[in-house]
């Protein structure tokens, strides 16, 4: 059985591995990830295409085969051929891997900015056509998207997910990562994106920031297409998969002509942009620092070779509007290096009034992660001038599996909490915290050495008082303590005794 949808996962990994199980060994690990990405592509559209062709057959007005009464709904129109009862009627032919590149030129046929960017490997002559079909089988059986159209970035959750899998079966390391669901959200509650906003991602992925940024703007009374989406990926694969999840989704994007090096080759020069959100590679390098010692975005320093995060922050700022915000995803040690001269770019940006906000979020909440990082709000004229929020958010959330946490985005749950936050400093009705949050100026901040790790401003959460008198309490506790150094003294004889009875001595 699927494990029920949360932020923390898809819901339905066994079935995922499943699939990979049947392929393995037919097809090397990367075309596996194409194979698996294009199934879900085609079951993701299909399955939020049968859903309003059954609203319209329902409502008998003779729309169901109207392209416009889908698009109108941002929901993708798919081609007869395209459809995945196509696809599982052909699934134990030998033509099925051809029916599925069929499939996918159809679609590129009706959307042109898909052209060239959908898979078409499955009619080759080195992929098993039995395999497929039972791969085809358990998309179609095991696999349900009733809900496509509220899922997240689905294609680039899967991918990661893929990529987790085969670098634990095969003992190498995944080198890419997605951001979680949780994360964007939070993200997207703070920053609080709105209609006609230019919202732009310089190392993109597949494009969640933007999907989640177009479903706020919805349910804030928008429309989803209401922003205009910039967005820049250097891998040629994720690239493709961020085109994909833009088309299904109606939302009109310019990720460039191509995929690209942001920093050697910034498709958007001229961009300022009212909203960046971004996760960038975390502590990247090299980045190509030597072509670039002139650039003008190095506003604040040159950033070292050896670490690019502040060569991001200083991109990010550069491509700001006026008014413009960020939000940021960023390794812990960003917030208190000092070494290659990133701690005098630090205090530069922190002097320059930019930092509104920085919040220590827990660990694994990332899928193929453990590492914690924190989210960075860099603002253009700040509500509170010469302010910072400072949240430490490490305890929130909660596991919904053994390596998975996530945030609860209810009313009143964790995502809410940290945005109520965000906007009660902005207005100035915050109540500080102990433990939790806390507001500090540039003067406290420059007394901290300019480092921005939240513990150092908002302190130990207060604990209430029990009633028991100290004295009494010491004496409780001492006596307990004894009681486990007597119980440790009789396990370590019992231990000794076991051992030399079989010859060991020690």
């Amino acid at each position: 059985m699927a494990k029920a949808k949360t932020n923390a996962n898809i819901g339905f990994e066994k079935e995922l591995w499943d699939a990979a199980c049947v392929l393995w060994g037919h097809i090397p690990a990367a075309e596996y990830r194409k194979v698996i990405i294009g199934l879900i592509f085609l079951r993701y559209i299909s399955s939020a295409f049968d859903k309003r062709y059954n609203e319209l057959v329902e409502e008998g007005d003779g729309f169901e085969d109207d392209r416009d009464a889908y698009t109108m709904e941002n929901i993708f129109f798919v081609p007869e051929e395209a459809r995945w009862s196509t696809i599982a009627s052909a699934a134990h032919t030998p033509e099925i891997g051809t029916v599925i590149d069929n499939a996918m030129r159809a679609i590129e046929a009706e959307n042109k900015k898909l052209k060239n960017v959908l898979p078409k490997n499955y009619a080759s002559p080195d992929l098993d056509k039995r395999v497929l079909g039972d791969v085809v089988d358990i998309f179609t059986n095991k696999i349900k998207m009733e809900d496509a159209e509220h899922s997240e970035d689905l294609l680039g959750r899967t991918y990661e997910y893929c990529i987790a899998q085969f670098a634990e079966k095969e003992g190498a390391s995944g080198g890419e990562f997605y951001t979680p669901s949780s994360v964007v959200k939070t993200l997207v509650e703070i920053l609080k994106p709105f209609e006609n906003c230019r919202v732009y991602d310089p190392c993109c992925g597949s494009g969640g920031m933007f999907v989640q940024s177009s479903k706020f703007i919805e349910a804030h009374n928008g429309k989803r297409g209401a922003i205009s989406v910039y967005g820049q990926e250097a891998n040629a694969d994720t690239w493709k998969m961020a085109q994909m999840n833009m088309a299904i989704r109606g939302i009109d994007a310019d990720f460039g002509p191509y995929q690209a090096d942001t920093f050697t080759n910034d498709l958007h020069p001229t961009l300022k942009a009212d909203f960046i959100l971004a996760n960038p590679p975390f502590n990247y390098h090299p980045w190509n620092q030597e072509k670039l010692l002139d650039d003008v975005r190095w506003k604040f320093g040159i950033p070292p070779a050896g670490n690019a995060n502040y060569a991001w922050i200083q991109h990010m700022i550069h491509h700001l509007a006026p008014n413009g915000k960020i939000g940021l995803v960023l390794a812990n040690g960003a917030l208190s290096t000092q070494s290659s001269g990133e701690g005098e770019i630090r205090r530069k940006i922190i002097e320059a009034d930019l930092v509104e906000g920085i919040i220590a979020m827990p660990t694994q909440l990332f899928y193929s992660v453990t590492i914690p990082v924190t989210l960075w709000f860099i603002t253009k004229n700040k509500k509170q001038k010469g302010k910072t929020l400072f949240i430490d958010a490490r305890k929130m959330g909660h596991m919904v599996d053994r390596k998975h946490r996530d945030f609860d985005d209810k009313p009143g749950g964790d995502i809410e909490k940290l945005a109520k936050t965000f906007t009660e400093f902005q207005e100035g009705t915050l109540e500080v915290v102990k433990g939790f949050c806390a507001v500090a100026d540039i003067e406290d901040i420059a007394k901290q050495d300019y480092i921005l790790t939240p513990g150092r401003y908002v302190g130990i959460e207060e604990q209430e008082d029990d009633g028991e008198p100290f004295e009494e309490k010491m004496k409780r506790l001492t006596s307990e303590l004894s009681g486990m150094f007597e119980k440790s003294h009789e396990l370590e004889e019992e231990i000794r005794k076991k051992l030399g009875a079989i010859g060991y001595e020690f």
